[in-house]
């Protein structure tokens, strides 16, 4: 499962270099932006699940 993994990282590189580097470039931006709103949902789920139990 990991040469095939492999095999179609290096065919997405290849078809970067031959002229599709916009589409990676804009791929590349909406992982970003998911990436930051996983980490400020994360943070919030941190602070608002660890509130002590009331007793």
């Amino acid at each position: 499962m990991l040469h095939w993994a492999a095999t179609f990282f290096v065919i997405a590189i290849i078809a970067a270099i031959f002229g599709f580097g916009g589409i990676a470039s804009s791929a590349a931006g909406i992982a970003k932006v998911l990436f930051f709103v996983f980490l400020v949902l994360f943070v919030i789920s941190l602070l608002l699940g660890r509130k002590p139990a009331a007793s």
